[in-house]
């Protein structure tokens, strides 16, 4: 619903602009300034909209603001990640810099430390569903395909593209579909090359995958009961539990239990 008072949004981005010196912003100063840091038309001018526009965004009334617009404000007024985030949550819209799929190497050599210390069966998942880690346990169970002493594993190719995944995932045509619909509804935050070039490749090598995709099924990853039907230990049933990093949401950890 629109506010028309300073709303929530209002009062963030008057904190934040009042907080900046238009020398910091390349201004001029002025020898007679009373403004508190910078005026809500030198805002406007920075970040390339008028101040009428400018009232309407600390309105709440962001119905017809781009997220390139709230994206230049945010640096117009020098905010942090959470500041940023912050300011895209109070309007309402996805800050276009969540589509980076950038790696974080320091994250993801936290989490492979980590998975180390489970006793039970945990990988790592990036933004792509490739695996970059994984325990000992985790490797008895994908043995054939986590032990094959290769790299770039990717969950999403093993699924469709492996044989061993449709004898060792009990119910596969089940559990292929949630994936699919699963990773769909990951994606929607990312707009990044590297997934259209997956994307491309699955929908290439596997027509499951492509069947499967064009049914444009969404659904949030949740945790529950995962069977797997494995050929040395016969059937085995977890719990799965997925952990996402404040600071790298990019990063999953996903642990059987």
């Amino acid at each position: 619903m629109e506010q028309h008072g300073p709303g929530p949004l209002g009062e963030f981005i008057r904190s934040h602009r009042e907080r900046i010196t238009p020398q910091q912003a390349g201004l001029p100063a002025g020898n007679r300034r009373r403004a508190k840091g910078l005026r809500r038309e030198e805002v406007a001018q920075l970040v390339g909209i008028s101040p009428t526009w400018l009232t309407w965004i600390e309105q709440g009334r962001t119905q017809s603001v781009s997220a390139g617009t709230l994206s230049r404000l945010a640096e117009v007024l020098m905010l942090s990640r959470a500041e940023r985030d912050y300011l895209f949550d109070l309007a309402g819209l996805k800050d276009p810099q969540e589509a980076s799929l950038a790696a974080n190497p320091e994250a993801q050599q936290a989490l492979a430390q980590a998975v180390g210390k489970i006793a039970s069966p945990a990988y790592v998942l990036d933004a792509l569903w490739n695996v970059p880690a994984w325990n000992a346990e985790a490797a008895r169970l994908f043995s054939g395909w986590l032990d094959d002493g290769g790299s770039g594993h990717n969950l999403l190719q093993f699924m469709f593209q492996h044989p061993l995944a449709r004898t060792l995932v009990d119910d596969w045509p089940t559990r292929a579909r949630r994936m699919v619909a699963e990773f769909r509804a990951e994606i929607s935050h990312h707009h990044d090359e590297a997934v259209a070039e997956l994307l491309e490749r699955l929908r290439q090598d596997s027509s499951e995958f492509d069947t499967l995709w064009r049914q444009q099924d969404v659904q949030g990853r949740e945790g529950g009961e995962r069977v797997f039907n494995h050929v040395a230990q016969g059937q085995l049933c977890y719990q799965q539990l997925t952990l996402r990093l404040a600071h790298a949401p990019g990063l999953k950890l996903v642990m059987l239990l």
